[in-house]
């Protein structure tokens, strides 16, 4: 039996999972994964106070979690962040519409950044309704801080693609700080082909010299990367399982990277 001390919700634009972490009573430590099936046609919210409410997710004896948001997000860089326009830059860029959202921030020390992104009003008040400490975390947060780490290996330029939902995530890094960051719609994988060799093409990226990393959940893998190696020479669709030394969370079957990440190197 597991004793169930922390909890993890990722919440995305219709997907909704949970991931509770604690130890056996053998004392080694223990990860259960349970995505939950939202219901179309009501607000993310309400999904959410449903599953709180259901049999399969028991959350009475936990006071904290922590909430991964894949939604969008902008990166400010730290020496022109101001807390006091933070609702001001994220609102011009990705305008709010009719919806009441909080707008929150990320700090990234080691890429000298911070990471703006916005919770619907309704959905954070469920959560702390539940819990007594709630720390909303952007989902690429330690998607970007440990593929960070990982550029400095060897000397070769690297540009990195995390595919997650229908988005594709691309972004490169020079010493500590992001060189080209950006989110582009790819739920195909001509589109994400196209959008792979123009980022590369954009930072002149050398074909026989620099590298291509992709991860998550890549459209037709198989397709892809073989169009990819007419074009360049070094890629590299990265082995979760690999890159984390065997950990027991890359052994869960439909578990997003990002969640993975979070719970094998934090934030």
């Amino acid at each position: 039996m597991m004793n169930k001390q922390k909890i993890i919700i990722r919440i995305g634009r219709n997907t909704l999972s949970f991931a509770t972490l604690g130890r056996t009573t053998d004392a080694t430590p223990s990860v259960v994964y349970e995505p939950y099936i939202v219901k179309a046609g009501i607000a993310m919210a309400v999904n959410l106070r449903q599953a709180f409410k259901s049999d399969v997710l028991s959350v009475s004896e936990i006071n904290q979690a922590d909430v991964l948001l894949d939604t969008p997000q902008m990166l400010v860089p730290i020496e022109e962040y101001e807390e006091h326009d933070i609702k001001t830059l994220f609102d011009h860029a990705f305008p709010a519409g009719q919806e009441q959202r909080l707008v929150c921030y990320n700090v990234l020390p080691s890429l000298k950044a911070v990471s703006l992104f916005a919770i619907n009003k309704d959905l954070n008040g469920v959560l702390n309704d539940q819990f007594d400490h709630v720390q909303l975390i952007q989902a690429m947060s330690p998607v970007w801080s440990h593929l960070h780490q990982r550029s400095f290996t060897g000397h070769r330029n690297k540009l990195y693609g995390y595919f997650h939902g229908k988005n594709l995530d691309l972004f490169s890094f020079q010493q500590n700080r992001f060189k080209f960051c950006n989110s582009f719609e790819a739920s195909h994988a001509y589109d994400a082909l196209y959008f792979l060799l123009y980022v590369w093409k954009q930072l002149h990226l050398v074909n026989e010299h620099d590298e291509l990393h992709i991860v998550g959940d890549i459209p037709e893998q198989a397709w892809l990367v073989k169009e990819l190696k007419r074009y360049l020479q070094n890629i590299y669709v990265i082995n979760p399982a690999a890159d984390f030394q065997q950990a027991s969370a890359t052994t869960i079957a439909g578990m997003p990277y990002d969640l993975m990440t979070f719970i094998i190197k934090g934030r």
